[in-house]
């Protein structure tokens, strides 16, 4: 039976895939978005395209309207974290465009009368701590740092829709792997350059999901009840950023050997090349126990199906 589902977020990495695979399987999925004229031309042959304006809208009838008996929400709505530098200004867009984005949902969700069944939120391995020694897995504690203040505020606005009724899941996002978009992009030019290389040291571990991955794991936590709390989007195939070089490397079949000074990362993106430069090794403990099951549990056979195939 197909389901009814809202997207926010929809127009992004995750989102796109997210949607194409619900709608092709035969769900009516309602898209969620600051621009619906965008949307549909990103997203064709969704059941509708609404204005995603989550200052103004958490009482909007339209927003009612779709929201009333849907099966799911899930929630992928946030700038990018990676790209620009963290002015004070673009750290409060951050948090916004995820905490006051949940919160508007929430608000909303509590208004109908027939309530989503779940809700499932994006998250980010940002939670944990930095740390070479270490490991975390969806038991650790959060970090200290700004993206673990993000996160942590995020998913306290994701866990509170408990009180009406709905089952929560939050997905804490590894570095997203696709040929187009994201993190690894930015590392191919050099590569085909024959310049390439690990960035720092490359001592930090690099927690890297494939974009089918992510987007399916989302689509799990929708189909399976069971699946709620935190899980963590993070591939079982545990590298450090040299591991990441070199196995890059090893798949455009290019040296890894020209390392990328951290200096110059921060002189770019200021305190938001911490992304890259420090890293946690994620185990995703929760995720494989309740039963999901990554098919790209291996970086070089990952790299090879999103740049060769």
């Amino acid at each position: 039976m197909s389901k009814k589902i809202i997207v926010t977020g929809a127009t992004g990495l995750i989102g796109r895939k997210v949607c194409a695979s619900l709608i092709r399987r035969g769900d009516n999925v309602i898209v969620f978005s600051r621009s619906p004229s965008k949307s549909e031309s990103l997203i064709t042959d969704a059941a509708g395209y609404v204005e995603w304006d989550p200052e103004n809208s958490a009482d909007n009838s339209e927003w009612i309207e779709h929201l009333n008996h849907a099966d799911a929400v899930i929630h992928l709505a946030g700038v990018k974290v990676i790209g620009r530098p963290w002015t004070e200004y673009y750290k409060q867009r951050i948090i916004d465009s995820r905490v006051a984005t949940t919160q508007a949902l929430v608000r909303a969700i509590s208004l109908i009368k027939n309530k989503p069944r779940k809700f499932i939120s994006a998250s980010a391995v940002g939670y944990y701590d930095n740390s070479i020694d270490k490991e975390y897995d969806e038991y650790s504690q959060k970090g200290n740092d700004f993206l673990a203040y993000v996160t942590d505020r995020w998913e306290e606005g994701a866990r509170s829709v408990t009180k009406y009724g709905l089952l929560e899941a939050r997905i804490r996002m590894g570095i997203v792997l696709d040929k187009n978009e994201g993190a690894l992009p930015k590392f191919l030019l050099p590569f085909k350059l024959f310049a390439g290389g690990p960035l720092a040291k490359g001592t930090q571990w690099f927690p890297w999901v494939h974009i089918d991955d992510a987007a399916a794991l989302f689509i799990y936590a929708v189909d399976k009840p069971g699946v709620t709390g935190v899980l963590n989007a993070s591939a079982p195939d545990f590298v450090s950023m040299n591991q990441f070089a070199k196995t890059l490397g090893k798949v455009l079949n290019r040296p890894s050997i020209f390392r990328v000074p951290g200096f110059i990362l921060k002189l770019a993106f200021g305190e938001a090349a911490d992304v890259l430069l420090k890293g946690s090794k994620i185990i995703p403990k929760r995720t494989l126990e309740l039963g999901f099951k990554f098919r790209f549990g291996d970086l070089e056979n990952a790299l090879r199906d999103i740049l060769i195939k």
